[in-house]
């Protein structure tokens, strides 16, 4: 393994499974998806039975809450001892270029390790790697007690760069021919395809640190983005697994005062991709309520005021387009629920974005006790199935533009949580890679 201060990285030893396991089998999505689908999970279970998996290392999520949860945090770490006593691991020192192609999309990231020192997920962090959107705490406990004493980690964690003169990875992938391919295979559950390459040439790593580099120069940095020397340097910007990053910033502050700088948990590996990267796009997250206990008209009406203004509409796709219609200062979202469909329009909204206006009601109708449960979905089916559902009721919201992500949060900070997703749910990363942290 290699560090690269500069840049806060490091070139890492990564574990894959040795030739022979199935990889279909090995490979699940992240934990976080499909938290109120479990025939979803129940399907991943059932192809992947008893072989080698990454999925009996992970705590799926849609098992929070239930009598499951406390055998399946004991048993993960289980696994992963008896996979590291059977050998069952090849250790790659070096990047690792991926490519992901789904939905007629391809994206391309690189696996690397990010230096924890340098990254801080509090609200007006100014550190060279930074959180997107507000960190829900309360998520992290059943990751830390995964995550704790555990020999292993595995990353579903997608890191972004702002390089629109693609220097830092797509000189990587131009190589890619020229490099020894490491996996190749279809994913389960009609998920795309994945392929890697392992970059064992000290060139193409020397230049794409260069890259990254120039890329946090603060006088190329501050020109760049029209700010001066109060705002710091923002180079990795957090896009999916903010929570799992956060976890391992936690493990990391109890630990270094015991283990002492050069410690492996000082790191975690990530997927890093350039958000400018065609195959990349931005969906919304939408939100389902469960467990609905007071009128949502009455609701809106009591938190909006006179800025509110619901009109009903015939059918999903009419509600789908005119929230992504909508222009100007006004602001709109959609409403599901058993009675049908509605836009909220809200005139002078507080927030710059939907998510953010939608959100500061949904805060204080949850604490009010006007619904049980609140989940963050993604795709506008699963949204009109759940939301119809009596006693449930759905929230739809435009996507935000990926190339406004980084300014955005340089200027405002953190976005509100759960703003985007990049890509739809079955376009998530699947665990591939793991890395020892003990």
């Amino acid at each position: 393994m290699k560090n690269y201060p500069s840049v806060g990285i490091q070139v890492a030893d990564i574990l894959l499974p040795r030739p022979g396991t199935d990889l279909s089998r090995w490979a699940v999505i992240a934990c976080d998806q499909f938290t109120s689908q479990p025939d979803y999970w129940q399907a991943v279970a059932e192809q992947v039975g008893d072989a080698p998996s990454t999925y009996h290392m992970i705590l799926p999520e849609v098992m929070l809450g239930t009598p499951a949860e406390t055998e399946r945090i004991q048993t993960t770490q289980a696994t992963m001892r008896r996979y590291l006593a059977e050998e069952l691991f090849v250790c790659h020192e070096g990047l690792i270029y991926v490519e992901r192609s789904v939905a007629g999309k391809t994206r391309h990231g690189l696996m690397l390790a990010l230096d924890l020192e340098h990254y801080d997920f509090n609200k007006g962090s100014q550190t060279l790697v930074r959180a997107t959107e507000g960190t829900i705490l309360d998520r992290l406990p059943p990751r830390i007690r995964i995550r704790q004493g555990a020999p292993l980690e595995l990353p579903h964690i997608l890191v972004l760069i702002d390089d629109p003169q693609k220097t830092v990875i797509e000189p990587i992938a131009a190589a890619a021919p020229d490099l020894p391919q490491i996996y190749d295979f279809e994913l389960m559950l009609n998920s795309g395809h994945l392929r890697g390459w392992h970059v064992n040439n000290p060139a193409l790593e020397a230049q794409a640190v260069r890259a990254l580099e120039a890329l946090a120069d603060p006088t190329f940095f501050q020109q760049r983005y029209g700010v001066d020397d109060s705002k710091g340097v923002l180079l990795f910007a957090v896009g999916d697994g903010n929570h799992s990053l956060a976890t391992a910033k936690s493990i990391w502050e109890q630990l270094k005062p015991q283990v002492g700088m050069n410690h492996p948990a000082r790191y975690a590996l990530i997927e890093l991709e350039n958000v400018h990267d065609e195959g990349l796009e931005f969906e919304p997250i939408h939100r389902v309520l469960f467990d609905v206990k007071q009128d949502l008209h009455t609701a809106l009406q009591a938190h909006f005021g006179n800025q509110l203004r619901i009109q009903p509409v015939e059918s999903a796709q009419a509600m789908v387009t005119g929230v992504k219609a909508q222009t100007g200062p006004e602001q709109a979202f959609g409403i599901v629920s058993a009675q049908g469909y509605a836009i909220a329009h809200i005139a002078n909204p507080t927030s710059n974005l939907p998510v953010g206006t939608l959100q500061s009601f949904l805060d204080t109708w949850m604490q009010a006790g006007g619904a049980g449960k609140i989940d963050y979905v993604h795709g506008e089916d699963v949204l009109c199935e759940l939301g119809q559902k009596p006693g449930h009721v759905g929230f739809y919201l435009p996507a935000m533009p990926k190339h406004d992500l980084f300014k955005t949060v340089i200027l405002d900070g953190a976005l509100p949580r759960k703003t985007f997703s990049m890509g739809e749910a079955i376009e998530k990363r699947f665990y591939m890679e793991c890395r020892a942290i003990a």
